[in-house]
């Protein structure tokens, strides 16, 4: 399965040129998909002009939280949701369509990332059909068909808009504390041996409680300085507050996703440092 779709995520990616050149003249609403990975079109009509003549360099993953991906279908094709994404893969990898690429779906809400403040105007949503925690026995795991079809969407997506790993994000990544999708049990690894996003090894858990909210010092700050390097949206000062908390959860979540506690403990401190060592392109040891 994995070799098909890399053929038609190759033939859609030699396909990318032309439609930069089309830019922005491909208006109106979407009549058939703009990759072959996409069986077929849903179009939504929430959507708008990217602000700004800003165009997509970043991928924003999420997880659908409802029961069913017909219903999530519907809900992000109704006028009166006011959301939307640009894709939905489904349970058993079928890809479809909502959004063009070249316009801004209402995927990301309020979110942060790296300076930029308007996700949307700079993404694309990719909605991936799971229960979420919500689920009455927690976060389901993610199928290896939905999986594969999510690595070949984001190479091909990565591939037309030259997106880099480090901007293959997840949603709770841009908005932490709202947000806790596509969540701990997603196989970010599986996209990182294809070269699509960052990932380390974490460091394994330790017996130490690290800092926490309500601490102050220079540590807090250095950690928020990390934190910072990587793209995360941090607030001023040497105090440990809720909202770094809440970004810290958020680093866990992505990278040491073993333990979600929203302290800053020795195998976070070190992971992050990995992550800022595969960032700049130092060997991790």
């Amino acid at each position: 399965m994995l070799r098909k779709i890399a053929l038609l995520a190759g033939s859609a990616a030699l396909a990318g040129g032309v439609y930069r050149w089309l830019w922005p003249g491909l208006g109106g609403p979407l009549r058939e998909p703009e990759t072959p990975l996409a069986s077929r079109v849903m179009p939504s009509p929430n959507y708008g002009a990217r602000r700004g003549g800003k165009r997509p360099d970043m991928i924003l993953l999420h997880y659908t939280g409802m029961g069913t991906a017909e219903a999530a279908a519907r809900w992000l094709a109704n006028p009166e949701a006011k959301v939307s994404t640009h894709y939905l893969v489904e349970e058993d990898g079928t890809i479809v369509q909502m959004v063009s690429e070249w316009h801004r779906a209402w995927h990301a809400g309020a979110s942060y990332w790296a300076g930029e403040r308007d996700i949307n105007s700079v993404s694309i949503g990719i909605e991936i059909h799971n229960h979420g925690h919500e689920a009455p026995d927690g976060l389901p795991p993610y199928p290896r068909a939905q999986m594969e079809a999510v690595v070949a969407l984001c190479r091909d997506i990565a591939a037309r808009w030259s997106v880099p790993p480090e901007r293959v994000l997840g949603h709770s990544d841009v908005a932490p504390g709202r947000k806790v999708d596509p969540g701990e049990h997603f196989d970010w690894q599986s996209l990182a041996r294809e070269g699509v996003c960052v990932w380390v090894p974490p460091v394994p858990l330790g017996d130490d409680t690290g800092i926490g909210a309500g601490a102050e010092s220079a540590d807090v700050e250095v950690l928020k300085a990390k934190l910072a390097r990587v793209g995360y949206g941090v607030t001023p000062g040497a105090r440990f507050d809720e909202h770094t908390a809440s970004v810290v959860a958020a680093f866990q979540r992505r990278f040491r996703p073993e333990g979600v506690h929203g302290r800053a403990d020795t195998s976070t401190l070190e992971t992050l440092d990995r992550l800022i060592a595969a960032l700049d392109g130092r060997q991790i040891s």
